[in-house]
């Protein structure tokens, strides 16, 4: 071996501190990432080490090379090597497309250095007597960096596993048990942020300077609802003025926590919003540092339940100083980790859902509304609980795979902005269903964008029925839900259906089905029931969602005959397709009222103190609605039904109301937290609102899905069609969601009747018995229950759902050992379910294993500590127990969380006065045509002659809480 292998003189002395430095600033450097001077330092001390080392490298290998051993030529060449790939990264950065040289550049770098330290330590003499030993003694030193490495590596990764979203063992009892509290700057939202400090304005203001490396990410943005969120958003700006008028600035943040944080964050939102409206804070929005600055997401019970970080270098980020900016700028290009570690915590990713729940679930209590707990809308808790997300047992449909909020929201979209992935982005327009803001801002490509999100095919609508008439329905009971909600509640709470009064007795009616595979003839002078199947398909969430009260959405069904006559007419829109929706419609919404009974419908949700009806479809589930049609003795010899979903943010009302709205000056000052007895006329100036225009924007409507059949008409004295039903294999889901459509409202002996002809199109398919199943369950019918679920069970022994209802059959028996192994199953493979957990809780009670049952039910709080189940349960438990202490804990939590069902009366007079809307809140209901013409051959009927009829017999009215 010769001697003269270590560099000497000048070069050599430098070389032999200048590696040794680059080695251990590069373990710091990859081991841990900080956001801070420390680390910034490091990382330009490294790069200029990294260039120095080379030019000493390029004398040296020059010079000395031909007098070192193999082993340090090998090491000295591949540590050049490293080197040369050190100035390319300088140049290109480290983002993500140049992962593989950087960790090529480690790599090489690595193993060169592990040569050179075998060949030092073979020099001082430990295993170098024999070839054999030279290659010991260099394996042992590569095995000695490569554990390093793997070291490093792994604490790393580490922070991935510490940044997680968990929920508290325990609900609070009261709203100021939630964020800071009452004293709290931001409360009762309940964010906070880091040292209980405010953070400027101007961080939130300023995603221009993120534009620098993620331009099409934030041009994405600047066209989104989330930028639009705050008070340059019209329908947004007037509910929060109207607010504070009303309660104050204070509950107001309740809001400001997810729609203002310019505002709210920096202190600005004790300011009443109207004195600073047009300021920049108040026209900022939901900016890019809003989600990613923040650290922490509490849990995921809503309500803004996060903490925000203000980064130490934001400064830099941001400033205005050419030099300084484009040094900071450097300096991320070389080394992005810990700003991706501030601004991409690893929720964001693995927990997209848990992450969006923080602002897009939220409930009211008395800080906000001066009367109690509330849910308010909620998109987390039933996808959480039905099969989109893979985690609910109990669904009728799964897709092919489990799917988050960003699958749907935020679709990947080609860009080379820096972060890209395979030259790809999740999209940063958050695609969704909100047409008015595109509309106001007239934002064509964003409205195009929505409207094809609303028009891809994530509902369908089918005609699907025909059934002879009976007597007209009255009106009777409606379910309720246990939990006090403005909004539904599906598959995440155990579901209670009231069979309707109709359905108890006599036999199911026969139908004539599909429509568009029979074509029955119709009958001029008949009156026939059409029963219209609307489907969730491709929503993994309630349709419509967001807050429900606000929009129009609703099923149109339209007749007209051969001749051009409109001989049938729900859902009509007035002022030809501009207008209100007629009040008769299908409509798919959360009608509520104040104290008073009026309707809310100012976007004024703290006054909310009962609920007439709410009506939205689960994900993967359907909804059969009912039209009595009327056919005339004029019509022709074919009659064309066309359906149509529609939908239209925000209601004619709502949008009217956010422009011009203001209460009648002429009447008295009627108005409390608890109502407003108002009325509100449209003649407000226009000046200055938040829009393109000084106008009313025409929000479009926009149709969600359509069908369309046409059925031949007959002579009343022709012979009577015969029902007929047309089954076949490949449409058992048409059959199927017809079932699940009157299930759902309570027709349980039609639904099984459907469910039975699922069974007739593939008895192979255990769906058919399933949900025979579900409905005998409902029914009390266990024997029928256990006869179609063991049919089940015996095609698919391990499915969830079979297993699941036949647990139901078995606790109904008393054997609660077998209903508890029925639920252990159905748990191993959907361990998250909260209403199976609640179920075997409840199961282990009943068998007075109160350990084992508490055990179980606190596991639910893990996925919703708001369960209201799970706190009654738990209280049992704890009662049984003789721990009195934690039974009164929970029973304080079922209190805080149940239904006021005193509330209801409010609803009596509200439902007398508007007949439509008590119509619409039945489970069971019929929809009949508006007031159309009498048909001539030359006539057809329009939107504009309708009403044109129906208001000749209409008084013109101004109610409390309504409109001029």
């Amino acid at each position: 071996m010769r001697e003269n292998s270590r560099p000497k003189g000048f070069v050599g002395r430098a070389l032999s501190w200048l590696l040794p430095f680059l080695v251990i600033s590069a373990a710091y450097l990859y081991a841990f990432p900080q956001p801070n001077i420390f680390y910034a330092v490091v990382v330009l001390l490294h790069a200029l080490g990294g260039v120095a080392a080379t030019i000493l490298l390029v004398l040296f290998l020059l010079r000395s090379l031909q007098e070192a051993s193999f082993v340090a030529r090998a090491g000295w060449l591949l540590v050049a090597a490293g080197a040369v790939l050190g100035i390319i990264l300088i140049k290109t950065g480290t983002s993500r497309p140049e992962w593989k040289w950087l960790y090529l550049h480690i790599l090489i770098s690595l193993v060169g250095v592990g040569l050179l330290i075998a060949d030092n330590v073979g020099r001082r003499g430990w295993l170098s007597a024999t070839a054999g030993m030279v290659l010991l003694r260099t394996a042992a030193c590569l095995l000695v960096i490569a554990g390093a490495s793997y070291g490093a590596h792994y604490v790393r990764q580490s922070w991935q596993t510490r940044s997680r979203i968990q929920n508290p063992a325990m609900a609070p009892d009261t709203m100021n048990a939630e964020g800071d509290g009452p004293e709290g700057a931001f409360f009762p939202s309940s964010a906070q942020v880091y040292g209980k400090q405010k953070i400027p304005s101007k961080f939130f203001m300023e995603s221009d300077s993120c534009k620098r490396c993620h331009e099409d990410i934030y041009n994405q943005w600047f066209s989104s609802a989330h930028h639009f969120s705050s008070f340059n958003n019209q329908w947004y700006r007037k509910s929060i003025e109207y607010m504070q008028d009303t309660i104050g600035t204070k509950p107001s943040k309740w809001c400001g926590g997810c729609h203002d944080p310019a505002v709210l964050y920096s202190g600005l939102m004790d300011t009443p919003i109207k004195q600073i409206v047009h300021r920049d804070e108040s026209q900022a929005g939901l900016g890019c540092m809003m989600c990613h600055s923040i650290a922490d997401v509490k849990s995921t019970m809503g309500q803004g339940d996060f903490y925000l970080e203000y980064p130490k270098l934001h400064e830099l980020a941001a400033t205005k100083n050419p030099v300084a900016r484009a040094f900071h700028d450097f300096l991320i290009r070389l080394n992005p980790e810990p700003h991706r570690r501030v601004f991409l915590k690893p929720f964001m990713k693995t927990q997209t859902a848990e992450f969006c729940s923080t602002c897009h679930k939220v409930h009211l209590d008395v800080p906000v509304n001066h009367y109690r707990w509330f849910r308010g809308f909620n998109e987390y808790d039933n996808w959480q609980a039905s099969g989109v997300s893979g985690q609910g047992a109990r669904s009728f449909y799964y897709p092919p795979k489990p799917q988050q909020c960003a699958d749907c929201h935020m679709p990947a979209e080609s860009s080379h902005d820096a972060g890209n992935i395979n030259g790809m982005v999740h999209s940063h327009r958050f695609p969704g269903a909100n047409t008015a803001v595109p509309t106001a801002n007239e934002d064509v490509p964003q409205l195009k964008l929505t409207e094809g999100f609303l028009n891809s095919g994530a509902l369908t609508v089918d005609i699907f029925a025909i059934s002879p008439a009976q007597a007209q329905l009255k009106p009777g009971a409606t379910a309720q839900a246990d939990v006090n909600t403005t909004f539904a509640v599906g598959e995440e709470a155990e579901t209670k259906i009231i069979p309707g009064a109709e359905t108890t007795m006599g036999e199911v009616l026969p139908i004539t089905a599909p429509l568009n595979r029979v074509q029955p003839a119709l009958h001029r002078g008949d009156t026939v029931r059409v029963d219209v199947v609307v489907r969730t398909k491709k929503v993994g969430h309630f349709f419509p969602g967001g807050t429900v009260d606000a929009y129009d959405t609703w099923l149109e069904l339209k007749g007209t005959d051969d001749k051009g006559q409109t001989i049938f007419w729900s859902g009509m829109v007035e002022d030809n397709g501009k207008g209100p929706v007629e009040k008769g419609a299908h409509f798919y919404r959360s009608l509520q009222v104040d104290a008073h009974g009026n309707p809310i419908n100012k976007r004024n949700a703290w006054s909310t103190r009962a609920v007439v009806y709410v009506r939205l479809i689960p994900p993967g589930a359907a909804d059969t609605v009912h039209y009595r049609v009327a056919i005339p003795e004029s019509a022709g010899n074919k009659i064309t039904l066309h359906a149509r979903l529609c939908y239209r943010k925000f209601s004619w009302y709502g949008t009217h109301e956010a422009f011009a709205g203001q209460p009648d000056p002429s009447s008295p000052n009627l108005v409390t937290p608890d109502y407003d007895d108002r009325p509100t006329v449209f003649t407000a100036s226009l000046s200055g609102v938040s829009a393109k225009q000084e106008k009313i924007p025409d929000v479009p409507i926009e149709t969600v899905a359509e069908n369309e059949v046409t059925l031949p008409v007959v002579a009343h004295n022709a012979p009577a069609s015969v029902p007929q039903t047309i089954v076949k294999k490949e449409e058992w889901q048409r059959w199927n969601d017809y079932g699940i459509g009157l299930f759902l409202q309570g027709d349980l002996k039609a639904a099984a009747a459907a469910f039975q002809k699922v069974t007739e199109a593939d008895p192979n398919n255990p769906d058919g018995w399933v949900n025979i199943g579900r409905v005998a369950v409902q029914e009390g019918d266990m024997e029928r229950a256990r006869t179609v679920l063991e049919k089940a069970l015996a095609l698919s022994p391990n499915l969830a759902r079979a297993n699941y209802f036949y647990a139901r059959v078995l606790r109904a028996d008393g054997n609660y050992e077998g209903a508890g192994s029925r639920l252990r199953t159905v748990l191993a493979q959907y361990p998250r379910d909260r209403v199976a957990l609640n179920d075997l809780g409840r199961v282990l009670f009943l068998q007075r294993k109160y350990p084992e049952a508490v055990k179980v039910l606190q596991s639910i709080f893990a996925i919703d500590p708001e369960d209201l189940q799970a706190h009654y349960n738990l209280m049992l438990c704890y009662s049984g127990l003789g721990d009195e202490k934690r039974a009164k804990e929970h029973q304080s939590r079922y209190m805080r969380f149940k239904a006021d069902e005193s509330s209801q009366a409010i609803t009596g007079p509200y439902r007398q006065q508007h007949p439509e809307d008590n119509n619409e809140r039945q489970s069971i209901h019929e929809h009949v045509s508006v007031k159309l013409p009498a048909p001539t051959p030359n006539h057809v009927a329009t939107a504009a002659s309708a009403i044109r009829l129906e208001k000749t017999n209409q008084p013109s009215i101004s109610t409390p809480g309504g409109s001029k």
